[in-house]
């Protein structure tokens, strides 16, 4: 559970839409439906209403991604939210081929523009992706993610273009909106082998999704086949997409019965906990500053509508397996759980600092060189901890590093943290976009290193004082990732950090280094940082 994950996940500034007018794009839209003959738009009159509403439901991007001569697929969103309100429909989807979809207009036209983020609603911006104004506008190459793609696109835009010969295909979700849901999405899609090209995902004001994604992957045209696959692929994971049960026992209760790792000894009494202010607030939950024993405590409670549901459920309790595995100094300190009956909740120590996230963005803190490495050495520490005790976090980022009243990092967060498996590798994706290692958002095997790329990232960012791709929505920038799109590296880095995250960011894991030989080299770098500040004509840190 990332309790700051609409804030991790898109810092990007609203679009400023000038003088575009939501009534303008209806009266638009039902003009051009009455012009092509369209049979509910002439015969009901209260169809305008009813078109008016549907867009009212939704952010001002959607608008702007209706494309006029395609106007009947707004008649079609409206179809599967309403079949989407049934519990057996979910999740509700439409395949289709889209014929003739690159055309040479269209690729000039795109490659005219610039890269913008999406709006102000919190889905949409944590997962939207809205590069173009029109949704057959983008390709971003997807699919070719081998390593030496790496260098020939860093730094690079990832709108190149390459006008594929394989048929392209269609796929709009519609269903209950909730937390991880487009990843159990993009997750649906690697099952049958598709590649996402392009994907704009809206949330409605009334809490339901709807996800269009355009995809590669399937050899033949016609689209029966890939609805049976894809029929075939949501059976395969029956039972997720709800969000809620029956059942009176929660999911949360039921992963603790089955979690090795945790036991009674991790029960704190509840009569002595004491909640205070709210501090953040994420998808599924909220931490709170509290009390325990006389003690400065942080309270994060799962929110009572997510106690049903298995993934979340499965994470909490691993969550709490995990923290009670660790001890360091720079680990956020675990103290105990409320896991019995709800409000379900974990106490750890209180970090008065906030998050690095915080610290760099909302701050707008410019780092000396000193300050960059000593938090990167904090880092380091944590994470080298975490790796001998073969744990791998999967969502290092800055939002899940907490300091104290010293400026001292912690790691913290380890609600989709997993021991290694015997094995060595994972296949699941998860974690946060902008910080993901390739591997990862392929659906690969992966290991501890992934963690590493993660680190090269969040070093980025502490040189930086920026939002990794800033200009690009969540998962814009993962489709880039995959390609060999990293950040630019200012010119003036220090020669040894751009090494760092040049080395760590590296497309291959096996490149990448470990953070024992990382934690050497910048404690190196620090030794030499204050031996020249002693000198008389020694550089200020």
């Amino acid at each position: 559970m990332d309790l700051v994950e609409g804030v991790g996940e898109s810092s990007s500034p609203p679009r400023s839409f000038g003088s575009f007018s939501g009534n303008e794009i209806v009266n638009d839209v039902y003009n051009r439906l009455v012009e092509i003959g369209n049979e509910e738009a002439i015969n009901h009159p209260e169809f305008r209403d009813q078109l008016e509403a549907h867009f009212n439901r939704f952010p001002a991007s959607y608008a702007l991604d209706i494309n006029l001569d395609r106007v009947e697929d707004v008649l079609l969103h409206q179809k599967l939210l309403v079949l989407a309100k049934d519990l057996v429909n979910r999740p509700v989807f439409h395949v289709r081929l889209l014929e003739n979809f690159w055309t040479r207009a269209d690729v000039d036209d795109c490659e005219q523009q610039e890269l913008t983020p999406t709006d102000a609603s919190d889905r949409d911006q944590e997962v939207g992706f809205e590069p173009c104004s029109q949704l057959e506008d983008l390709n971003l190459e997807v699919g070719k993610n081998s390593a030496d793609k790496e260098e020939e696109n860093l730094g690079e835009s990832s709108r190149r273009v390459d006008v594929p010969d394989m048929p392209i295909h269609e796929v709009i979700f519609s269903a209950i909106d909730k937390p991880k849901l487009l990843s159990q999405l993009s997750a649906l899609l690697s099952d049958i082998e598709l590649n996402i090209r392009e994907a704009h995902v809206f949330s409605t004001i009334d809490g339901y999704s709807l996800d269009v994604f355009v995809v590669d992957g399937w050899p033949f045209q016609e689209s029966i086949a890939l609805h049976e696959a894809m029929e075939k692929a949501i059976s395969r994971s029956e039972g997720s997409w709800s969000g809620s049960s029956s059942d009176s026992i929660s999911a949360v209760q039921k992963a603790l019965a089955t979690e090795a790792h945790f036991g009674d000894d991790a029960e704190i009494d509840r009569a002595s906990l004491k909640i205070g202010e709210k501090i953040a607030s994420g998808s599924c939950g909220d931490l709170f500053h509290g009390e325990y024993l006389g003690e400065h405590v942080a309270v994060k409670i799962l929110r009572s509508e997510h106690i049903n549901d298995e993934t979340l459920g499965n994470e909490f309790a691993h969550e709490v397996a995990m923290l009670r595995e660790v001890q360091h100094a720079n680990v956020v300190g675990f103290i105990g759980a409320c896991m019995k009956k709800p409000p379900l909740c974990i106490i750890t120590e209180y970090m008065p600092g906030g998050s690095l996230y915080e610290y760099l963005h909302k701050n707008h803190k410019m780092l000396k060189l000193s300050e960059i490495v000593k938090f990167a050495i904090d880092v380091c520490k944590g994470m080298e901890y975490l790796h001998s005790s073969n744990i791998i976090h999967r969502d290092l980022k800055t939002a899940n590093l907490l300091m104290d009243t010293q400026n001292v990092v912690k790691v913290a967060d380890f609600g989709v943290a997993r021991f290694l498996s015997q094995g060595g590798v994972m296949t699941a994706e998860t974690g946060t976009y902008r910080w993901m290692a390739p591997e990862v958002i392929n659906h690969q095997q992966y290991d501890e290193k992934a963690d590493v790329f993660s680190f090269a990232i969040v070093l980025w960012e502490l040189v930086t004082g920026k939002v990794p791709y800033e200009k690009m929505t969540p998962l814009q920038a993962a489709l880039g990732v995959r390609q060999g799109v990293r950040p630019d590296v200012p010119r003036d880095t220090h020669p040894e950090l751009k090494e760092l995250m040049q080395r760590c960011w590296d497309f291959d894991p096996r490149n990448r280094l470990s953070f024992s030989q990382i934690r050497l080299q910048l404690e190196g770098l620090l030794l030499e940082i204050q031996d020249e500040a002693k000198t008389p004509n020694g550089i200020g840190t």
